[in-house]
């Protein structure tokens, strides 16, 4: 993998917090529970690291500085141990800019209720610290996520390795630079967007380079690299024999290597994360990239098809996200519907660029006609989804805002595809195919996305949190008047949340 991990050498700060007036005793005993806790966090896909007990507002506005000029921090969790006096918070908490998590919880699980005094009391009254912690982070409108429950509880766990994962998809587009061969689709008003906000927003560097600098990259494979490549995609895929070496059409697959080889030259020397391509402008490429799009963003890269920035965004922060669980994320579009009453389903696709991480079966590498393009036959990988609960996400540019909508959905076992060689995926979308698409197209929303079945829609929720970013949710009990209501009342709140 050539990008680097999102979790590896990264740390989220356990901070606990207390004050002086049950003494020294008490002190030294909320150290020594708030580290169990912390320890009880240990096995998380991010590194939770125990800080020592934050008693004053000097203290904790320094942590607050430390935590935000290290690249390694990328969340804070927070747990007021003791009744701690919440203006000592104000000043830190308003120098935080790194993700934070309240963590409700407290040591015991069971109470001792026939050993119960006071000094037990006095320590163990986080239900009574965390509402004076949790009313200053509302006073000062502090984007936070809230978790309530013993650390032990498996639902408890589950919620804060989401949060987990929403920082790791965040750190990962607040460093992430996109490169865009060409520009959008002709006359295509999705893709478009202010790219200076979204790098205000969401930290990403979005910039264009011509189609013929990587042309560039491309020619300068080798044919020994280009050997190695191949002998790469005959041991991992089942590989057409017409596209064999020494078979008629060897040289489409040699073709398509050499995509891979430039393209991959080309981003990790530029210390790219994600990219665009689109078919209008593909120079001297010799055909419209595809296997090299799949298997990039199966190692993690975010991608969009006809310059489709947002989408390579999204694309690259669920792969960040979802790192290290099974399934994957991958560029997707709801391409053609089938509408038998009562089964109605969604045939997702795109021309070439569906990632092959979506599936756990061995895909097919196959050389067809594109009817788009002006380019020879492209190589692609050919394969489905495999069936069980997923996500598309797409974010559209509202002018003053970026909003994201959400549909759960459920793959399902595909029907045999005989004439379309394609990766694909066949979804049924909650809670039911009119209203999901009634509220999809109330909402704006884009026809490209990013599909997961690596992540589920409460890393995404906590995703939007931490960037402060609208996001509207197609579920089971979503009806359209609702979500109409919604989208009227988000227009409003985010509109005066941006102030004068």
């Amino acid at each position: 993998m050539t990008l680097p991990s999102a979790f590896d050498g990264k740390t989220v700060w356990f901070v606990t917090g207390s004050q002086h007036l049950y003494g020294e005793e008490t002190l030294r005993q909320v150290a020594e529970q708030s580290q169990g806790i912390a320890a009880q966090l240990a096995g998380l896909p991010v590194n939770v690291e125990w800080k020592p007990v934050l008693t004053g507002t000097d203290e904790i506005r320094r942590l607050a500085l430390d935590a935000n000029a290290d690249d390694n921090v990328i969340g804070v969790i927070a747990w007021m141990h003791t009744f701690s006096p919440a203006k000592i918070c104000i000043t830190g908490l308003d120098t935080l800019r790194k993700p934070l998590l309240h963590l409700h919880t407290q040591a015991n699980v069971e109470l001792p209720w026939d050993e119960i005094d006071f000094d037990f009391m006095n320590l163990n009254q986080a239900a009574h610290g965390d509402r004076e912690f949790g009313y200053i982070q509302t006073r000062l409108g502090v984007a936070r996520k809230t978790v309530v429950g013993h650390v032990s509880n498996p639902v408890a766990r589950q919620q804060i390795e989401d949060w987990q994962r929403a920082c790791a998809g965040w750190n990962a587009v607040r460093t992430l630079k996109l490169a865009r061969f060409g520009d959008n689709m002709r006359f295509v008003a999705v893709t478009e967007g202010d790219k200076t906000e979204a790098e205000l927003r969401f930290g990403v560097q979005v910039n264009t380079w011509g189609v013929n600098e990587l042309a560039d990259a491309v020619d300068a494979a080798t044919p020994a690299q280009i050997d190695a490549l191949i002998e790469e995609y005959v041991a991992s895929y089942d590989v057409a024999p017409e596209l064999l070496p020494g078979a008629e059409r060897a040289q489409s697959l040699r073709d398509g290597a050499a995509i891979e080889i430039g393209l991959r030259s080309f981003l990790e020397e530029g210390g790219f994360g994600a990219f665009t391509t689109t078919f209008e402008d593909l120079g001297r490429l010799p055909q419209l990239p595809g296997l090299a799009v799949q298997r990039l963003m199966a190692e993690g890269y975010g991608f969009g098809a006809e310059g489709d920035w947002k989408t390579a965004i999204l694309v690259r922060v669920a792969n960040a996200m979802g790192e290290g669980l099974p399934g994957g994320a991958s560029l997707m579009e709801d391409y053609t519907y089938d509408l038998v009453e009562g089964d109605e389903k969604i045939l997702g696709a795109h021309m070439l660029e569906v990632s092959p991480s979506l599936s756990s079966q061995r895909a097919r590498l196959e050389v067809h006609p594109l009817g788009i393009g002006g380019k020879e036959d492209p190589v692609r990988l050919v394969f489905t989804a495999d069936p069980g609960p997923a996500v598309v996400v797409a974010m559209t540019d509202m002018r003053e805002r970026f909003r994201l909508t959400a549909n759960v959905v459920e793959n399902i076992v595909a029907p045999d595809l005989p004439k379309l060689p394609v990766g694909r995926a066949i979804w049924k979308p909650q809670p039911d195919f009119a209203t999901s698409a009634a509220c999809w197209l109330a909402s704006g929303a884009a026809h490209h996305t990013v599909m997961s079945n690596a992540v589920g829609i409460e890393v995404f929720r906590d995703f939007a949190e931490i960037a402060k970013t609208e996001l509207v949710v197609i579920e089971d009990g979503t009806t359209v008047r609702g979500f109409q209501q919604e989208l009227r009342w988000n227009q409003a709140y985010y509109r005066l949340a941006q102030g004068m």
